[in-house]
């Protein structure tokens, strides 16, 4: 390769990088997709399930036309290889752009599938799905989401692109890419009347941790009883997953 290829393919592989991976700069100078298309994408303040369907779906698409951005790139850094006119071009740069091509397509119909039927497709709202009640749908689940985060009184750390926020009844980990959300269960009691009841106890959020002497970390306080509305049983996410130390 000559120079300018070598250059161009340097600077483009640190860009592309930092894109993914955005660091505290790109955040500082604007250069993320949530404010690059913050028109579309709405408030997160106002619809945070909304906001992070959208926000997960542009996210995708920009991701997969880097590779298309290369080759434009190229055609302009390495002129004399006629990248202009796929068919003259070498049969490596022919496939790279068969692949650069099909990545968006690829992502834009996975796009137009998760859209369907109001984003009832998404990922994130078959997660909310799962703890819907039978006469309601994932959208009263997402309402709840949204109201809980508008409060002042949720918790929130971690970096722009590794986030994890707290509220009364939800724990989430807002990350580039995803979005991972799981539901607190209340601490219940089993009634003494009848084994097919439970009378709700005092709420345990997952914000109440213990750390074991020595361990060095902190542990999610593990609920003895199964939840009616919890799809799986046992401690929440890991703490590792999660951001905690």
């Amino acid at each position: 390769m000559d120079s300018p290829e070598v250059t161009f393919t340097l600077a483009y592989l640190v860009l592309a990088v930092c894109f993914v991976f955005t660091p505290t700069e790109f955040h500082s100078a604007g250069l993320t997709v949530q404010n690059l298309l913050s028109g579309w994408l709405g408030s997160e303040d106002a619809a945070f399930v909304r906001y992070h369907q959208r926000r997960t779906a542009a996210t995708l698409l920009c991701h997969s036309l880097l590779p298309l951005g290369y080759y434009v790139g190229m055609c302009f850094a390495a002129s004399e290889k006629r990248l202009f006119l796929p068919s003259q071009a070498p049969q490596a740069w022919q496939l790279f752009l068969l692949l650069a091509v099909s990545l968006p397509v690829i992502s834009w119909s996975l796009i137009y599938y998760w859209s369907r039927d109001r984003w009832a497709r998404h990922p994130l709202a078959r997660t909310l799905a799962l703890y819907a009640l039978p006469q309601s749908g994932w959208q009263a689940v997402a309402s709840s989401v949204d109201t809980e985060f508008r409060r002042i009184d949720k918790f929130a750390t971690g970096v722009p692109g590794a986030r994890v926020i707290v509220t009364d009844t939800w724990v989430m980990k807002v990350t580039t890419c995803l979005t991972f959300m799981e539901h607190t269960c209340p601490f219940y009691t089993p009634d003494p009347g009848s084994s097919q009841r439970a009378v709700l106890g005092p709420p345990w959020s997952c914000a109440r941790t213990w750390a074991e002497p020595g361990s060095g970390g902190e542990t999610w306080l593990r609920h003895p009883w199964g939840c009616p509305w919890r799809p799986r049983q046992g401690p929440l996410l890991p703490t590792e997953t999660l951001g905690f130390p």
